[in-house]
């Protein structure tokens, strides 16, 4: 069993991916549902200006993350894997958020891990710097750099990515899902 380099990303990987949804619907007096969710650019799909973005993301940005619900099996598979494999957390969230983040992943019982807080959803050069074998992943645009430069993407199937397709990318429906393409790879 090869020991891997594993890039995983936060929100919509290790979160519900349609988490921010309440808190964007009430801000801006909508009632989208996570159906209606079909790009993950959320200024598109709230049709907001940055600017807006950014104002909301002052507001509401530390305790949307601090809530943020997150998906059945992430501790119990996390807790296997890193006995066997290198585990990386990276974010597209600012270094802003890190403290919370942090806060987030110990109220969930998930095992102290180096956490890469970019600011940017361009991840391909972090994940080279950590020799990433796997990058586990939801955003569409960053599943497809990441695949392009080489790395295997397990893609955690979203509304928002059904379209994409790759041959580094592997569509994963859950945790456990991960777990299984994670043994495998592990053994080619």
């Amino acid at each position: 069993m090869k020991r891997l380099n594993i890039c995983i990303d936060i929100d919509g990987t290790m979160t519900d991916p349609y988490y921010f949804m309440p808190y964007f619907n009430k801000y801006f007096n909508k009632d989208l549902s996570q159906d209606d969710c079909t790009t993950h650019r959320i200024d598109e799909l709230y049709e907001l200006h940055r600017e807006e973005m950014d104002i909301f993301y002052e507001k509401e940005g530390e305790h949307m993350h601090r809530n943020a619900t997150i998906l059945p099996k992430v501790k119990e598979v996390f807790d296997e894997l890193i006995n066997y494999h290198n585990l990386y957390i990276v974010t597209a969230r600012s270094e802003r958020m890190a403290e919370i983040t942090k806060e987030w992943l110990e109220k969930h019982d998930i095992p102290e891990v180096q956490l890469h807080s970019l600011g940017s959803y361009y991840k391909v050069d972090k994940a080279k710097e950590l020799n990433c074998d796997v990058f586990i992943e939801d955003n569409p645009q960053n599943s497809l750099e990441i695949a392009e430069s080489g790395i295997k993407v397990l893609l955690m199937d979203t509304n928002y990515n059904k379209t994409l397709s790759h041959k580094n990318i592997i569509r994963v429906q859950n945790w456990n899902d991960i777990k299984l393409h994670i043994d495998k790879l592990s053994k080619q």
